[in-house]
């Protein structure tokens, strides 16, 4: 009776929300929650999927999402916090980082010529939060400066750095896979703003310094790039 009523609250609570975007995987709304701002991510069944096959990819990967959010959450770094999970419908309630901006408009307004110098702190603050989640194999799997808010402090003003959309997160202890992960945010880093090679070699510097486990991470990620080099070369 309780599944009952939990697979038909979550429906009705959502067709209330406010829809912000629908991806392949997922709809994500903003809505309140036990009166705080909140987000709420639903993975939707894919019809072209044997249904009880979609049901065990799907129930696998919002575990999976959750388990890398508590766990960055428990080592210090700045994550949404979980309010609420419901695995019958897939829909994660997370905290909504109010006043926040992302990290790719942030360096979008920052002045051309002085984006890379004027940048740097920030660059090593990605790398340390980086290193450090790393640090925990918690591998994020989509590393993009969208997916990174920044939210003034109210006392210091000092800003502080969330990661969020954990979506295709897994924990693994595999140098290659943290090479990967870091590959994937260089590539997404230099393609969304151009010319900030400077900064994002600073970011590395920073993430090998704070990482215990950084010289096979790093030594990884040129393994990665050569290889992505080799396949634009042969097409």
């Amino acid at each position: 009776m309780a599944l009952e009523k939990s697979m038909a609250a979550i429906p009705e609570f959502l067709s209330k929300a406010e829809l912000l975007k629908q991806g392949a995987e997922a709809r994500v709304y903003r809505a309140r929650f036990l009166g705080r701002p909140t987000i709420v991510k639903e993975r939707f069944r894919k019809q072209y999927r044997h249904p009880l096959l979609d049901e065990k990819l799907t129930h696998r990967r919002t575990v999976q999402e959750v388990r890398s959010v508590l766990r960055c959450r428990r080592a210090g770094i700045s994550v949404p916090v979980v309010y609420f999970v419901d695995y019958s419908s897939h829909s994660i309630f997370l905290e909504e980082i109010v006043g926040s901006s992302t990290v790719r408009d942030h360096i979008a307004s920052s002045p051309p010529s002085a984006r890379c110098e004027g940048l740097e702190p920030l660059a090593e603050r990605v790398g340390q939060v980086l290193a450090r989640m790393h640090d925990e194999d918690v591998i994020h799997g989509d590393l993009t400066t969208s997916n990174m808010l920044l939210r003034c402090g109210p006392e210091d003003g000092v800003s502080e750095l969330f990661l969020i959309d954990f979506g295709l997160s897994y924990i693994s202890a595999l140098p290659e896979d943290k090479g990967v992960d870091l590959y994937v945010l260089e590539k997404a880093f230099l393609s969304t703003h151009p010319h900030t090679e400077a900064l994002f070699q600073r970011l590395l510097k920073s993430y090998a310094a704070a990482s215990k486990k950084s010289s096979a991470v790093i030594k990884k990620l040129e393994e990665v790039r050569l290889r992505g080099r080799k396949r634009s070369m042969v097409g």
